[in-house]
C-alpha cells in the first residue's frame, strides 16, 4: 500500500465530522502559516462543499474558533473581491464543489491564463456524467448487412457527449497548467483557485463526486447530475498524476461523508486515488468504462469481464478492503443521542375514486388488464416501452397527498408550545413533487401556510441565507413573519444542520430511484431517506422527541398502493442496517 496523504472521515450522521476537520486544521495552524509564500503558496485548508453548507461551515469554524481567517467564495463575484494577498493569509477558504457551473468562472481562468487567442469558444460544462450508454448490446451483435456489430449502440449522439466532456476536460486542463505559470501580484484580484498551492483540501459529501450507477446518475435532472460532473472537475478525480490536478496541497487531501456506500471496488478505487494519490488498482480501466465507454468498449468488457480470475477478483477485494481499514474513520454516534428519541409516523389517506382513475391510467405502457392499484416497481419494464416516471408524477400529485400534508403541518402548528417551530418536507425532485408540495402549501385551503424553497435561479449566497433561516432563531418580525416550512429536494440533504430549529420532518413521497424492473438500488434510496431525517434527528438536537411523519395514500378500499410498498421497502431493517453500514 503507498503512503496515504489523507483519508476519509466516514462518521456517522451528526457524529462530528466537520468538528474533527476543524481540529485538523488548529492542529496544522502554525506550519500552514509558516509556509505562506507569494505567489502562490497560501496557508490556507480550502474546503470544498455542496453549495449550500457554505454559511454553515463558516458558523461552525466560529463556534470552535476564533483565531482563523476565513473566507467565502460563493461564485466568481466573491473571487473577484478577493486579492492573491488575501488568499495566501487567509487561514479557511470555502468553496462549492460545482464552482465550475458560476457564470463567469472557466472564462476568467482562461483569460488570466492568457489564452483568450488561442481558445475562440469557451465550452460549457456538459449536462452529464461522461456517456449514458445502456449496459448491454440489444438484438443481435453482428446483424445481416450491416456496419455496426454493436446494435446500432454506436449513434451519433452519444459520441458527440462523449466528445463534448473530453473536450471540456481538455480545455479546463490545458488552461489550469497555463494559469501557473503566471506571475500575479498581491494587489490581483479573482485569480481562480487552481492556481494556488494549499495546505490540505477537504471535501465535504465526496461521495456526492464519486463514481456511482448510470441510473443514480441518469435519473437526476435537476441538481446532482451537473452537480457531480462540476465536482469530478473541479476534484481531477480521473487524473491519476496528483501534480496535474485542478486543486494541489502540500500535506493532505480528506473526504467526509455519512453516506460511504463503499460497497463497490469501483468506488473504493475512485476514492483512494482522489484521497492523496493512493493507488489500488486497474484505475486507467475503471476510469474508461465509466468516463468514456464506447459500445465497442461495453461489447468487449462484456467479453472478457467471464475470463477474469477469480484469484483477480479476490485480490482487488483485497486491496480495497486493505485500503478502507487503513484510511477510513468511522464512528458513530453513541451517548450524544441519549434522551432523544425519533417517532414515527404513517399517516394514511385514501384516493378518492376520481384519483384510482388517474393513478391507473398514469400506468403507461402496462397492458389495461394488468394496471392495478398493487403495480410494484419492478412490474414496470423500461425495455418494453412502460414508463415508470408518469406514474411517480401521477402518484406524487394526488390531491389526498396535499392535503394530507397540509394538515400534518397545521397539526404541529396548532400545538401548544409548536406556534412558531420549523417544519421540514423533503421530495423527489426528480419529479417534480417540490413543485407539487409548494402548491398545496400555497393553496387557498391550506390557510396560509406557505413555505420557503430553493430556486434553481437562487445565487449560491441566496441559498445559504434561505437555509441559514432555518437553522437560527426568529430574532426579528421578519424572521416571526416568514413561512414555517422549509421544502427541500432529496438532493439538498447531505449536510445540512437543521437540529437547533427543527423537529417535525416530513417525507412527501417515499423514495424510489429508477426506471423499474430490476433497475433501482434500494439500499441508495434508504440511505438517502436516513441522510433527509438525518438533517433533524442528530446530536444538538434541542427537543427530546423529533417526529418523522411518512405519508401513505392507498385506495379507495384502504388497498395497499405503491406508497406502501416503498415505505415497507425502505424502512426494512435488514435493509437500513446496510444504508448505515451497520454490518462493519
Amino acid at each position: 500500500m503507498a503512503k496515504v496523504r489523507g483519508g476519509v472521515i466516514a462518521d456517522a450522521i451528526g457524529a462530528g465530522k466537520t468538528v474533527i476537520s476543524i481540529a485538523i486544521i488548529l492542529k496544522g495552524l502554525q506550519k500552514a502559516r509558516q509556509s505562506r509564500k507569494l505567489p502562490n503558496k497560501s496557508g490556507a485548508t480550502l474546503v470544498v462543499v455542496p453549495p449550500a453548507l457554505i454559511d454553515q461551515w463558516e458558523s461552525e469554524i466560529d463556534k470552535f474558533s476564533e483565531s482563523l481567517k476565513v473566507i467565502k467564495i460563493f461564485d466568481h463575484n466573491a473571487l473577484k473581491r478577493c486579492t492573491v494577498q488575501q488568499m495566501i493569509e487567509a487561514d479557511v477558504v470555502i468553496c462549492p464543489v460545482d464552482i465550475l457551473e458560476a457564470k463567469n468562472y472557466l472564462d476568467e481562468l482562461i483569460s488570466s491564463a492568457k489564452l483568450k487567442r488561442e481558445i475562440k469558444e469557451i465550452p460549457k460544462l456538459p449536462a452529464y456524467s461522461g456517456q449514458m450508454e445502456v449496459t448491454e448490446a440489444k438484438g443481435r451483435w453482428i446483424p445481416a448487412a450491416s456496419q455496426d456489430p454493436y446494435a446500432g449502440g454506436n449513434n451519433a449522439n452519444n459520441q458527440k457527449r462523449r466528445n463534448v466532456t473530453a473536450y471540456y476536460t481538455f480545455i479546463y486542463s490545458k488552461a489550469i497548467r497555463e494559469l501557473r505559470k503566471q506571475d500575479f501580484k498581491a494587489k490581483d484580484k479573482g485569480i481562480p483557485l487552481e492556481f494556488f498551492e494549499w495546505e490540505r483540501v477537504i471535501v465535504d459529501e465526496i461521495h456526492e463526486s464519486l463514481c456511482t450507477t448510470k441510473i443514480e446518475v441518469s435519473e437526476d435532472k435537476t441538481f446532482k447530475e451537473k452537480n457531480r460532473r462540476a465536482g469530478r472537475e473541479l476534484l481531477g478525480i480521473t487524473e491519476k498524476d496528483i501534480r496535474h490536478r485542478p486543486l494541489i496541497f502540500r500535506r493532505s487531501i480528506f473526504g467526509l461523508t455519512g453516506t460511504p456506500l463503499l460497497d463497490s471496488s469501483s468506488r473504493v478505487m475512485e476514492l483512494a486515488s482522489l484521497m492523496g494519490n493512493t493507488y489500488v488498482i486497474g484505475l486507467s480501466s475503471h476510469w474508461r468504462k465509466l468516463e468514456r465507454e464506447s459500445s465497442r468498449d461495453i461489447f468487449l468488457h462484456n467479453y472478457l469481464e467471464p475470463k477474469q480470475s477469480r484469484e483477480v477478483r479476490k485480490k482487488i477485494q483485497s486491496k480495497c478492503q486493505e485500503y478502507l481499514d487503513v484510511a477510513c474513520c468511522r464512528n458513530k454516534t453513541g451517548e450524544e443521542m441519549n434522551g432523544i428519541e425519533m417517532i414515527e409516523h404513517i399517516r394514511t389517506v385514501k384516493m378518492t375514486t376520481e384519483e384510482k382513475e388517474l393513478y391507473l391510467k398514469s400506468q403507461s405502457g402496462i397492458a389495461t388488464e394488468k394496471r392495478s392499484l398493487g403495480i410494484a416497481p419492478g412490474d414496470f419494464d423500461p425495455s418494453a416501452g412502460h414508463d415508470i416516471t408518469k406514474f411517480l408524477k401521477q402518484n406524487a400529485s394526488l390531491p389526498s397527498r396535499g392535503r394530507e400534508l397540509v394538515r400534518i403541518c397545521k397539526e404541529i402548528l396548532s400545538t401548544e408550545g409548536n406556534e412558531s417551530t420549523k417544519i421540514v418536507v423533503f421530495t423527489d425532485g426528480k419529479i417534480g413533487a417540490g413543485d407539487l408540495a409548494r402548491e398545496f402549501l400555497f393553496a387557498e385551503d391550506a390557510g396560509g401556510i406557505g413555505c420557503t424553497w430553493l430556486d434553481t435561479e437562487d445565487s449560491v449566497e441566496e441559498k445559504n441565507k434561505k437555509i441559514a433561516w432555518y437553522q437560527r432563531g426568529d430574532a426579528t418580525e421578519e424572521d416571526r413573519a416568514r413561512p414555517r416550512v422549509l421544502v427541500l429536494h432529496f438532493d439538498h440533504s447531505a449536510g445540512l444542520n437543521l437540529q437547533t430549529e427543527c423537529h417535525n420532518l416530513i417525507l412527501f413521497t417515499p423514495l424510489y430511484v429508477g426506471e423499474g424492473g430490476a433497475t433501482s438500488n434500494t439500499v441508495l434510496d434508504t440511505s438517502t431517506e436516513l441522510q433527509a431525517i438525518g438533517r433533524v434527528y442528530r446530536p444538538g438536537q434541542t427537543h427530546n422527541e423529533v417526529n418523522v411523519y411518512r405519508i401513505e395514500v392507498q385506495g379507495p378500499c384502504g388497498e395497499e398502493c405503491l406508497d406502501g410498498q416503498l415505505i415497507r421497502r425502505n424502512t426494512d431493517d435488514e435493509t437500513v442496517a446496510m444504508a448505515v453500514n451497520a454490518g462493519e
